[in-house]
């Protein structure tokens, strides 16, 4: 909980970005303060630039230490979207520079907008081609779609590891497998070899995972939905992973991503993690309990549905539900004004009125992919913010009903009527 001058809120809006941690903003300050005890550009040759640059590279090895990779293989970004952007545009231009004509962009039609909208950049201005595979009704990708679209051009396939909306997790080693088995290689470099990319921003330390072991070739991730500040991100890509800078500078983050390295940032990204990934196992279990009751209570209202089926495999943290007949501004306001922070999906396309792209692949229709509510914990919920939710919930969906009845009837022309001689 958070609070203000004239209510004590319950914040349910983890996914879209959640608190700086307690011990993340301490070293910040201290950082801040003292700068890293003696400022200078971390690539800069004197003494003072190489004990800057040697804070970069623990904290580069910390994060990596944290997420079971190598340090090489650690890029820091400006956040998950660049992170996603570097990777999808980095690989167009990489196959275009070995000589394919039309590199394909393999995604999901429920991945977060920084991929789908830079693999349409891709096919749009870099010569690109982006296909979607289609997902099941709980939003999962069958393995069986992936080999016809692995046709001479694939250039990456990107599947989110978790989605940011439903909370939905991938099983990102059965679709790895099944990449590596239409290919025919699993060697990078080899002909054919098609290199497998996850936006993990909303799994990293919510849900265990192995990059290594599920053969990944790239993952991005995010700090400020770990508990480090905006504005600081990596995208873990293999060396062999091949990719050509989309932009031109120093290019300081192995010749890929230009721009003076935020030590600052890297050093709370690499610390977030550390803390994160540490308590993963004990807060997955309490965050579990929180969202079975929250689902049970929600659903057993009438008209309100949880989005993913009892068997999908899910974040722990993430309950997502659609209401009939529901006006979703409606709902979201009402809650706000009982003090409860939700949102409908994802918070980067907020104040803009649309059906859920996610919900509408999914098979839902219209009126279904617009009446959606997502309720995400984290480390500060506890289960009297999930009571408080439940509590205003039932009057809320009544008040987002009537206004939906309300905008029907003011929408409805009214019949002419004909006055009787």
């Amino acid at each position: 909980m958070s609070s203000g001058s004239a209510v004590t809120r319950v914040y349910l809006d983890h996914a879209a970005t959640t608190p700086i941690r307690a011990e993340v903003a301490e070293q910040v300050a201290r950082d801040l303060a003292d700068g890293l005890g003696g400022w200078a550009n971390p690539a800069a040759q004197h003494a003072s630039g190489r004990r800057i640059g040697a804070m970069l590279a623990r904290a580069r090895s910390r994060l990596a230490a944290a997420l079971g990779v190598d340090p090489h293989e650690v890029i820091f970004t400006g956040g998950g979207t660049e992170a996603d952007a570097l990777a999808v545009a980095g690989r167009v231009l990489a196959a275009r520079a070995a000589g394919v004509e039309r590199p394909r962009v393999i995604t999901s039609p429920i991945e977060h907008p920084a991929v789908l909208d830079s693999a349409r950049t891709a096919a749009a201005q870099l010569g690109g081609e982006h296909v979607q595979l289609p997902v099941d009704g709980a939003g999962r990708v069958p393995v069986s779609a992936l080999g016809p679209a692995l046709a001479d051009g694939a250039a990456l396939v990107s599947v989110m590891a978790a989605n940011n909306e439903t909370g939905l997790v991938q099983d990102l080693a059965g679709i790895v497998a099944a990449v590596r088995a239409a290919t025919g290689t699993g060697r990078p470099g080899a002909p054919g070899y098609v290199p497998v990319h996850t936006d993990a921003v909303a799994s990293v330390g919510r849900v265990p995972l192995d990059f290594h072991g599920s053969g990944l070739d790239a993952l991005s991730l995010s700090g400020h939905k770990l508990g480090a500040p905006v504005g600081v991100g990596a995208l873990i890509a293999r060396r062999d992973f091949s990719l050509v800078a989309p932009t031109g500078g120093g290019r300081q983050e192995r010749g890929l991503r230009s721009g003076t390295q935020d030590v600052v940032g890297a050093r709370a990204l690499a610390l977030a993690v550390e803390l994160t990934v540490a308590e993963l196992a004990a807060e997955a279990a309490r965050l579990e309990a929180l969202r079975a009751r929250l689902l049970a209570e929600a659903t057993a209202l009438a008209g309100v549905h949880a989005t993913l089926p009892d068997d999908a495999t899910h974040l722990p943290g993430t309950a997502h539900l659609w209401v009939e007949d529901a006006d979703a501004e409606a709902l979201l306001m009402a809650l706000d004004m009982a003090g409860i922070d939700v949102s409908a999906g994802s918070a980067c396309h907020a104040g803009v009125s649309q059906p859920s792209h996610v919900m509408l692949a999914m098979g839902y229709d219209e009126e279904a992919a617009r009446a959606t509510l997502r309720c995400s914990m984290g480390r500060e919920t506890s289960a009297e913010d999930v009571e408080r939710l439940l509590a205003v919930l039932p009057d809320a969906v009544d008040a987002a009903r009537r206004a939906r009845q309300f905008r029907h009837r003011s929408s409805t022309p009214p019949s002419r009527r004909v006055r009787s001689i």
